[in-house]
């Protein structure tokens, strides 16, 4: 579901950026546009580093557990198995035994709030360069999964490369006098996003954790007749509609965007 997910983070935050500007009045500079919309696609994957894959062969794993090669995959070994320690220490008697850490804690409303809170704390007092080090990660995140076929075309080379080259341009691009609380909102919107996405699946997500649901700790929203992931529904109607969204809103903020392009240094 990587490119769903990656797609559903852009378009959300630029559609809630156009309700914001339009009706709210809400306004953001070119450059916290960009930030904010790379942000929400790599953090609307970013749950799924709970999936880890075959670390010594580079294989296998969720999108963004293969994000930047080896070494993605190994932090995603140790957050599967930190995971899957945690359900096991939680867990009531009602909730289902489990082989791995898949799905548990990072795909909890919980851990979104954290990750907001703390991606904003970041932004907030330590600024430029917090923010230029979680968008190095988020943007390789939202490569993989916006450009599948590429990546595993060319490998984690891709990924790597471009996350650079974004956070180059933003060194360059953001004030180091500003206040950037609003990554911790695109990275809380985008974890929350994810598990919204994978409620619709047949698997579900323990959104509620740590409420009790019929006397489960783990209690899984959704699932059952759910969507199957990566099948005809997801890539037939959900990511055509999803980039037709983010299509309509790039194009609602193109004057920001110009801009931030080809402007910036005339201003």
């Amino acid at each position: 579901m990587g490119p769903t997910h990656a797609m559903s983070g852009a378009a959300l935050w630029l559609a809630g950026s156009a309700v914001a500007a339009s009706v709210f009045n809400i306004d953001q500079t070119a450059a916290e546009l960009a930030v904010g919309t790379v942000a929400c696609a790599g953090a609307a994957l970013y749950p799924d580093i709970d999936c880890a894959g075959k670390v010594t062969e580079n294989k296998g794993g969720s999108t963004v557990a293969r994000s930047f090669g080896v070494a993605s995959l190994m932090v995603a070994e140790v957050v599967e198995r930190l995971c899957y320690w945690f359900y096991l220490i939680t867990k009531s008697k009602k909730d289902k035994k489990r082989k791995n850490g898949h799905r548990t804690f990072t795909h909890t409303a919980l851990h979104a709030g954290i990750m907001g809170v703390g991606a904003g704390l970041l932004g907030a007092y330590v600024g430029k360069y917090a923010v230029i080090a979680i968008l190095f990660i988020l943007t390789g995140l939202a490569v993989r999964g916006l450009m599948g076929e590429t990546v595993r075309k060319h490998g984690w080379l891709v990924t790597t490369g471009v996350s650079l080259a974004m956070a180059y341009g933003m060194f360059h691009l953001l004030d180091a006098n500003r206040s950037y609380w609003i990554l911790g909102l695109a990275m809380g919107i985008g974890c929350f996003i994810h598990i919204l996405g994978d409620i619709i699946t047949k698997m579900g997500s323990p959104l509620f954790f740590p409420l009790p649901i019929k006397r489960r700790n783990w209690f899984d929203i959704g699932g059952g007749s759910g969507i199957p992931a990566g099948g005809k529904v997801e890539n037939r109607i959900l990511l055509p509609a999803l980039t037709v969204m983010t299509v309509l809103g790039m194009a609602y903020f193109l004057p920001e965007v110009q801009w931030l392009l080809f402007d910036r240094g005339n201003a």
